[in-house]
């Protein structure tokens, strides 16, 4: 899989994480962390500074989450994600827990 195969993060709603600029996220790549019950965004930065690379909207880099529908090899398989808050202030809600 190449950089550009990976999905791309559609939308960010976390108040406040460094990378958000204009609801799009501006980190090269993320990652998807947390634990059974909360699918967080593993590269949010709630600091004051702006960060990231201005003309580049993330990628996901790798996802923590194997219990996830979309994770392949701890790949993210789905199109596109999009993070906000849920349990913390940068989640995954693209995650689905597989059954």
């Amino acid at each position: 899989m190449s950089v550009t195969d990976l999905p791309a993060v559609n939308g960010c709603a976390a108040a406040g994480c460094s990378y958000n600029h204009e609801h799009e996220c501006h980190a090269g790549a993320i990652t998807i962390s947390g634990t059974v019950d909360d699918p967080l965004c593993g590269t949010f930065l709630d600091i004051g500074p702006s960060g990231g690379l201005s003309k580049v909207v993330a990628r996901v880099g790798a996802c923590h989450r194997t219990d996830c529908v979309h994770n392949a090899e701890l790949e993210c398989t789905a199109d596109a994600i999009r993070v906000g808050p849920g349990k913390d202030k940068a989640d995954c809600l693209t995650y689905q827990m597989r059954v």
